[in-house]
């Protein structure tokens, strides 16, 4: 598959120096979790099937979404939904078409990609489920809302961080984290030839559009985040600088992968 731009190169500060072929070729690949990783949202696949009041039908109406699965999760478990139950819930979702595959791309070139991923969910079902896959291990780092348990077995939710971001939600600014770890990256001079970002929201246009020429931004094809990066490069022709290769199956972005090695080769 081809992609939709092309060229340029992060700052010296993120892109690493020393002499050509010193070491073998390190790229940054950050994923998205819900309808990235897995198939669902994750929020929704806790939530369905289950009596829930009113209030907690639908998601807040202009209020924070974090806060409002902060009390679904708190009902639920004050309802007696316990903690095996729970984690069983994220490990039985599915994973999104061709994960699997591309995580076992993945597994055998370690030594060619630093995994992170960067999600509004929450790290227990994040971890539970990439536990479940046998891919926790590929990931240098999780970014994602806190979460674990009372005395009383009820998951406690927590925002992330706060930010000033007016594009990102009040728990979440993705753009930031990801400027954060480049920068930490950086200092301990890890060397990125480029970023390749995979996800599907609207949350993942933020640090999609501070890609760089050098990078990939691969949005799944027909959710929000491929809708906003055509609706930005029509607006705005030239202002969304990387690479965009929209996908259905994540074998294609394992296949891209491969010959982004070969081309380095």
């Amino acid at each position: 598959m081809s992609p939709e731009g092309s060229g340029g190169l992060w700052p010296s500060s993120a892109r690493g120096g020393g002499m050509a072929g010193a070491r073998p070729p390190r790229f940054l690949l950050v994923f998205d979790f819900d309808e990235t990783i897995v198939d669902e949202n994750s929020d929704e696949s806790v939530a369905r099937g289950r009596a829930l009041p009113a209030a907690l039908r639908h998601g807040p109406a202009g209020g924070s979404y974090n806060e409002h699965m902060r009390r679904v999760l708190a009902f639920l478990g004050e309802q007696g939904l316990r903690p095996a139950e729970l984690r069983a819930v994220y490990e039985n979702i599915p994973l999104a078409p061709g994960v699997a595959e591309l995580f076992q791309f993945l597994s055998k070139h370690r030594q060619h990609f630093e995994l992170v991923l960067i999600s509004d969910a929450n790290t227990f079902g994040i971890e539970a489920k990439l536990r479940a896959a046998g891919a926790l291990s590929l990931f240098r780092k999780i970014f994602s809302n806190p979460a674990g348990f009372d005395r009383r077995g009820v998951l406690v939710l927590g925002p992330y961080h706060s930010h000033t971001c007016p594009r990102c939600p009040p728990n979440m600014c993705k753009g930031k984290i990801l400027g954060e770890y480049l920068a930490e990256r950086a200092r301990d001079d890890a060397e990125f030839r480029s970023v390749l970002y995979v996800g599907d929201g609207a949350n993942d246009f933020c640090p999609a559009g501070a890609l760089r020429a050098a990078d990939v931004a691969f949005p799944r094809k027909g959710f929000p985040m491929h809708r906003l990066i055509q609706e930005s490069r029509e607006k705005q022709p030239g202002a969304f600088r990387a690479a965009v290769v929209p996908w259905e199956s994540a074998a294609e972005v394992a296949r891209y992968l491969q010959e982004l090695l070969r081309g380095e080769c």
